[in-house]
């Protein structure tokens, strides 16, 4: 098998040593990593399969003789480096907000979209991590009973903002035991606390973390009219994204028919027994890839409605591991 070498932009935050991490533990086919990063971060070393490597100052000339480009540095970084990356002869996977809406960049989840990545023009998005694993569970049911209409409500980690924010989280949560310290990442305390706020507000009310939600699952689903609308918050959780999602269908839809469809499709682990108290949680869903769905039941509100909840790593499968399963979408042709 031909073997590829990659480089991850932004390699020393969170995702990014994500990133290294699960293309070791997939047996990506790599001839060389380059880990790429700020001159600040430029000589800390890292393993990878056994070999240290040593983190390089990301310039214009980082991308010779790449193959794939993985970013995850934010969206200024990629808008600068992502085209060079792609001039360079590199296929650009961009974790950031960066490119996602550009109508010719393909925004793929590889459970929802594959045939999406064969239009490619150097550049691939990885949509927002409450919006991959929303889309992997509503994939399954739209193919059957068609989206109406969705609410989704989201009680995401603090380590979407970034390993600071999981610093801020424990030092904070160890403070209201004593000293009371001000916040820095955040806006309000996120210890004890819940924060209706997600990215900058836009227009109308909403986040724009919201905003991306709606629009990315419209283009990932190529369903541009569908009723759609989001809350996002942020809970004092280190790691691992929740959402509480109201669906509602063309068809009149099968409750034991939902769970044999959810339970075969790719990507999902099913984890709904109440009796026993089984549900999706994040201290379930960190460190793995699945995206875990449960407390599903019919919503009597509506006509054709049912109600899931939906977990998942947002480091992993909300960021880093679906950037990886693009390439190998590649590799695989």
């Amino acid at each position: 098998m031909r073997e590829y070498n990659v480089a991850i932009v932004g390699a020393t935050g969170a995702v990014g040593e994500t990133m290294r991490e699960i293309l070791a533990s997939r047996d990506f086919p790599v001839n060389k990593l380059r880990l790429l990063a700020s001159a600040a971060s430029a000589g800390r070393r890292f393993s990878f399969k056994g070999e240290e490597l040593g983190v390089e100052s990301l310039n214009d000339d980082s991308f010779a003789g790449i193959d794939f480009a993985l970013f995850s540095a934010g969206a200024a970084v990629s808008r600068e480096y992502g085209p060079k990356a792609a001039v360079a002869g590199a296929v650009v996977i961009d974790n950031s907000s960066a490119f996602r809406m550009e109508p010719q960049v393909p925004l793929v989840v590889p459970e929802v979209n594959p045939q999406d990545v064969k239009s490619h023009q150097g550049i691939i998005a990885n949509p927002n991590c409450s919006t991959i694993q929303m889309v992997v569970a509503l994939k399954p049911l739209h193919d059957k009973y068609k989206l109406k209409r969705v609410v989704v409500s989201t009680y995401q980690a603090v380590s979407g903002s970034g390993k600071k924010a999981i610093s801020e989280l424990l030092e904070q949560a160890r403070a209201q035991l004593g000293e009371v310290l001000e916040p820095e990442v955040y806006p309000y305390r996120i210890a004890f606390n819940v924060l209706p706020h997600i990215d900058i507000f836009m227009d109308g009310g909403y986040t724009k973390e919201e905003v991306k939600m709606i629009e990315e699952t419209r283009k990932i689903m190529h369903l541009p009219k569908l009723a759609i609308t989001a809350t996002a918050a942020r809970v004092p959780v280190a790691n691992g994204h929740s959402e509480s999602i109201n669906v509602e269908f063309e068809e009149a839809v099968d409750i034991a028919d939902i769970f044999r469809l959810l339970k075969s499709a790719p990507g999902i682990e099913l984890v709904d027994e109440p009796a026993a108290e089984r549900y999706p949680m994040p201290i379930l869903a960190t460190g793995k890839d699945t995206t875990m769905v449960g407390r599903i039941r019919r919503d009597d509100s509506v006509e054709n409605g049912i109600n899931l909840w939906v977990v998942s790593d947002n480091l992993r499968k909300g960021a880093a591991l679906n950037a990886v399963q693009i390439a190998e979408l590649l590799v695989t042709g």
